[in-house]
């Protein structure tokens, strides 16, 4: 599979024959998946629609080494965690695959990252290692070029000024924040601004109370002057992201497809406006496994569009055989 031909998909039918061509060879060479399939007493050569793929089980992240390549791992991006919380390792061994994913994702959504002044307020994300968001934010603001884009941690007066001057001279704007950070923001200053993105990845990381998507969109709305909140969908063990420009609304990529399971028996794929656990092909994934079963929960809708609604009680996901590999 040649990974130019990921980033070129113009239909279904390129992306799911992409996909089943990507099933049958990590299927053979991704080895926990070679196993998790056999348990599962899956004939490849019997899949014949992506929607009769079995997807693995995110929670082998975080237990067994996910690869489908013989080549040197370039990066280990890990998943966030309170202490002794075991986290989830995603072994990267083409990290340019990352970067073509993430760059040419926001350009589809909004255009060159060059044009836009990048302000990153991701403390928790900052504070730790292994982070594959910071990654992509870093890479964002190294190719703005804009001597006022920057990470933010504690310097909030430094962050105000600055977004209230850049918006003020009508630049281009994408803030880009954890939640609770966000709120900590508002909690000091108002703005009215015209020209900004606020874009928000989700979590209080045990920083607030968590709040429903509507009730948080709604005190940012208020808090930064803005009609919409767009929001980024992505996750330790993806190599793509989904983007919402506001209302809980995603899109993807047209290299990553967002599908809905029964809460009740993992195998078995929803109709569109059924809520069930989110199940994601993520192409870009090529070198470790593009079908993951999510500990989220969601509704897909029409012209592939999706809405994450929350995750699994106790993060547990029901009806999936996890299985001991």
């Amino acid at each position: 599979m040649k990974r130019n031909t990921l980033f070129k998909l113009h239909n279904t039918n390129n992306f799911n024959e992409i996909a089943l061509d990507i099933f049958r060879f990590q299927a053979i060479n991704n080895i926990v998946y070679k196993t998790f399939l056999k348990h599962l007493k899956v004939d490849i050569d019997s899949i014949q629609k992506i929607e009769d793929i079995p997807f693995l089980p995110i929670q082998f992240f975080k237990t067994h080494k996910i690869v489908a390549s013989n080549e040197a791992v370039e990066q280990i991006f890990l998943s966030s965690g309170t202490t002794g919380m075991q986290q989830s390792k995603h072994y990267v061994t083409d990290i340019s695959i990352y970067e073509e994913s993430f760059t040419k994702t926001f350009q589809y959504f909004y255009g060159a990252i060059e044009n836009y002044t990048v302000l990153a307020l991701l403390p928790s994300y900052l504070e730790r290692t292994g982070s594959s968001l910071i990654y992509m934010a870093d890479n964002f603001i190294k190719k703005s070029k804009n001597p006022k884009s920057g990470f933010y941690l504690n310097n909030l007066d430094e962050l105000a000024e600055n977004l209230q001057e850049l918006d003020k001279k009508g630049e281009k704007v994408l803030l880009i924040g954890v939640s609770f950070a966000l709120l900590d923001l508002l909690d000091t200053y108002k703005f009215n601004l015209n020209n900004t993105i606020i874009m928000e990845t989700g979590g209080m990381k045990g920083k607030r109370k968590e709040l429903i998507r509507e009730e948080l969109h709604s005190i940012l709305c208020d808090g930064f002057g803005v009609s919409k909140i767009h929001s980024e969908y992505g996750m330790t063990e993806l190599l793509s992201q989904g983007y919402s420009k506001g209302d809980g609304i995603f899109e993807c990529p047209p290299w990553m497809k967002i599908l809905t399971r029964d809460t009740e028996d993992a195998l078995t794929i929803l109709p569109e406006g059924k809520s069930g656990g989110i199940n994601i092909i993520d192409l870009a994934n090529l070198n470790s496994c593009s079908f993951i079963a999510t500990q989220d929960l969601g509704k897909t809708y029409k012209n592939d569009t999706f809405e994450v609604l929350g995750r699994f009680d106790n993060s547990d996901i029901r009806g999936c055989n996890l299985l001991v590999l």
